[in-house]
């Protein structure tokens, strides 16, 4: 199952992907009160009540997004129905031959093209009033997976013109690790509230591919693929698995190409410190009776780093090679049939051999920013509105989020809201329903909404978030 699984990611990445990765909250409910993990957004939150989460079903959370998804590179067949092609399913990508080039990247950006997915998974996580605050002890996995890929990676896929193609802008990269944390509130002044979260980090695995002058041109009748494609896995244990190849551009010698990885044997080789830092003021007793009770909030999340024990690398040589390119071997024109090529036709096209282990990395955490305003209505209190911005600081996988909410509380133990945001990928909807009353917590929402879905109910767009949990409340 590993190896599929990883063959079809590799698959879908390359033929419709790119982006980043990160920790990813429900923004949606950061003015939600009394939201059992708004401590995860701003360290200075706490609850009204102790919850101990169940575990998984805590606080599960998938996220994804990008600036473009599954129906960008996923099509209607145009054999299916065909009775020359009797085993043609409903859906091909866009490297089918019956499918124009001007069709099949239409939906695709030629400043580059992103996407983004998160996952994280609580397996403890308690929160409790105690020593003057709140207090919050969490241990979770955490995985976040990204790639970044240019528009000429894609038209060089599909049609291989008579052209120099560039793909310096494309990387991929992911990581996972879990993460034990000790977070602390407190009031130290009438209308400020401040907290901080410390995290010791248990690496599991860093993994990271990127192109450095990588290009592609025609010579005679020939591919030539030139420049240094890198790739770096740490991971303690794990080994690369090679195969032997002869050089095409000189015959009878051999170098051990790069065919997958080897985890059977993996195990924690990074160990690390994180911090997150918040602090929350509510105006109070102020001469403009319009402003009391208007709160500002700023937060820092995930400063801090793991250090890797070991470096294995994978490295192209740099000289010129011969590339035959993304060859689609239809009967039926199904994705199902083309996943295993592409990732093979890729690590042709990368290229990359075994060059052994380094000594080990030290890689920052991805830190994110908040800025909150809340402001709630004068005339009717039940009703707040709040300003979220939202900044990750993650070099070229770097991306931002405002987002406008209005917020509702009918009762004491319900509550939730619906909001709008404007992020580096797209303009969305979301909302969040929490339910708290004694004994029990309950929340669902979304930061995106899913819009159009294809095949088994999988979004066409790549931006949408779910969220959902169950806590033990008192």
């Amino acid at each position: 199952m590993k190896t599929s699984f990883r063959k079809y990611i590799l698959a879908a990445a390359l033929t419709a992907s790119a982006g980043t990765m990160m920790a990813q909250e429900l923004n949606s409910a950061y003015f939600t009160d009394d939201f059992k993990y708004r401590h995860d957004m701003n360290a200075a939150y706490g609850n009204e009540q102790t919850y101990i989460a169940i575990p998984v079903l805590g606080n599960l959370n998938v996220k994804l997004q990008g600036s473009f998804g599954v129906g960008d590179v996923l099509f209607k067949n145009p054999y299916y129905g065909n009775p020359k092609y009797p085993n043609a399913k409903k859906t091909a990508t866009f490297m089918h031959p019956g499918i124009s080039a001007d069709e099949a990247l239409k939906g695709l950006d030629k400043n580059g093209n992103d996407l983004i997915f998160d996952m994280d998974i609580p397996i403890v996580s308690v929160g409790f009033k105690s020593w003057g605050g709140y207090n919050t002890i969490e241990i979770m996995e955490r995985t976040h997976l990204g790639m970044q890929l240019p528009y000429e990676f894609f038209d060089f896929a599909k049609n291989m013109s008579n052209k120099e193609y560039s793909f310096d802008d494309l990387g991929m990269r992911g990581w996972s690790y879990a993460e034990i944390a000790f977070g602390h509130s407190r009031k130290i002044m009438d209308n400020l509230r401040v907290g901080a979260k410390v995290k010791i980090l248990l690496g599991a695995a860093y993994a990271d591919f990127s192109m450095n002058g990588v290009s592609a041109k025609m010579v005679g009748d020939t591919w030539l693929i030139q420049g240094k494609a890198r790739g770096e896995l740490m991971m303690e244990g794990a080994k690369f698995k090679n195969v032997k190849e002869e050089y095409k551009t000189h015959p009878g010698q051999y170098f051990n190409r790069v065919d997958g990885v080897d985890y059977d044997n993996a195990k924690i080789g990074g160990f690390g410190l994180g911090l997150d830092l918040g602090a929350v003021y509510e105006f109070k007793d102020m001469d403009l009776d319009w402003l009391n009770g208007a709160k500002v909030s700023l937060a820092l999340k995930d400063l801090g780093f793991i250090s890797w024990s070991n470096t294995m690398v994978a490295e192209s040589s740099g000289d010129p090679f011969e590339f035959t390119g993304f060859k689609m071997r239809y009967e039926n024109g199904s994705f199902e049939s083309g996943g295993d090529e592409i990732s093979d036709d890729f690590k042709d096209f990368a290229n990359l051999q075994d060059k052994g282990t380094e000594s080990g990395k030290t890689k920052a955490l991805a830190a994110t920013m908040r800025l909150g305003v809340e402001y709630p209505l004068p005339v009717y209190d039940k009703v707040k509105f709040g300003l979220l911005g939202t900044h990750r600081f993650d070099g070229i996988y770097s991306w931002t989020e405002g987002r406008l909410s209005a917020n509702y509380e009918p009762l004491k133990w319900l509550n939730g809201g619906l909001n709008m945001a404007v992020t580096s990928y797209c303009t969305t909807m979301g909302w969040v329903l929490n339910i708290h009353p004694n004994a029990m917590n309950i929340f669902l929402g979304m930061d995106h909404m899913i819009g159009k879905t294809g095949k088994s109910m999988v979004p066409l767009d790549s931006n949408v978030s779910f969220n959902f949990g169950m806590n033990v409340a008192f």
